[in-house]
């Protein structure tokens, strides 16, 4: 199919962009990356009036990686994440999750033209970069014609497709929480096929006490609820040594925790095994890093 007609509009600064959100009202759409938003209106679920290309605006294509965590612009494609970027390897180094999760969206040519914090504006349960965003207790940086505000990952998420962010405003930037001391990470996803969206994704943080005894582990998952949830998963190894950690009964934690629906790729119960499967694996994988960081 073919996108229902609408006007297009390319300002070429922030400012200028936001002024023609607040002309067309509500039936404007930001269009960065496109690859979340395009299919929709090929399929007419949805049809904007008008699109507002922010691919001029300067400033939005920066990555600054600090020692307190990673900013992200807007602009900033997938593939930077992964290397395209001057600052993609402190970045990592910061924020391990985010290109660990990175290289499980989509495909390259997606990952080529597809922006992080577009598809976490997109909201879409089953993006890789919504649960990053949650797990690493991150926000984003909105821009409205009214000023610049900062929105927590549970203020911002409201439902599928769904945020909490209304009229004219453009999704600036999105800021991941570096990681914490004696912590490691490890994200994994089961698709049908290699760059299809994820059945079920897992992504998970152990930190580890001086002693190399299980302090906290952290997990969220893909394709598994509405909207970006984080799941405390402790109370099943709280105390134990990377090496006798049961990490089968953190899975099977999480599988009580979560709450998934049954679509036509997937029905709830195997959602559910899936997330104890990827919670057990992903859990000891970011222990044994967890540990190699203290050694």
């Amino acid at each position: 199919m073919k996108p229902a007609p609408f006007r297009y509009a390319d300002p070429g600064t922030l400012d200028e962009a936001l002024a023609v959100l607040s002309a067309e009202g509500e039936g404007a759409k930001v269009l960065a990356g496109g690859q979340s938003l395009l299919p929709l209106l090929s399929m007419r679920l949805a049809a904007p009036t008008t699109l507002v290309d922010i691919n001029r605006v300067p400033g939005l294509d920066t990555v600054e990686a600090t020692g307190d965590g990673v900013t992200v612009g807007a602009l900033v494609r997938h593939n930077a994440l992964l290397g395209g970027h001057p600052q993609a390897v402190a970045a990592a180094r910061v924020q391990p999750l985010l290109a660990r999760a990175t290289a499980n969206v989509a495909h390259p040519a997606i990952r080529n033209r597809g922006t992080t914090v577009g598809s976490i504006a997109h909201a879409d349960p089953s993006g890789e970069m919504t649960s990053v965003l949650a797990l690493t207790d991150g926000h984003v940086t909105v821009a409205t014609p009214s000023g610049i505000s900062t929105v927590e990952w549970r203020d911002f998420f409201v439902g599928p497709l769904e945020t909490s962010v209304h009229g004219p405003a453009v999704v600036t930037s999105a800021y991941f929480p570096a990681l914490p001391l004696r912590s490691g990470t490890a994200f994994a996803e089961v698709a049908r096929r290699k760059g299809d969206y994820a059945v079920c994704g897992a992504g998970v943080v152990v930190t580890l006490s001086e002693d190399r005894t299980v302090e906290r582990v952290l997990a969220s998952y893909v394709s598994v609820g509405l909207t970006p949830e984080v799941h405390d998963l402790t109370d099943a190894v709280a105390g134990s040594t990377v090496e006798k950690a049961d990490w089968a009964a953190a899975g099977a934690l999480a599988r009580t925790l979560v709450d998934p629906d049954t679509d036509i790729h997937a029905s709830a119960d195997y959602r559910r095994l899936l997330v104890g499967v990827l919670t057990e694996r992903t859990s000891a994988s970011a222990a044994a890093e967890a540990a190699g960081g203290t050694a």
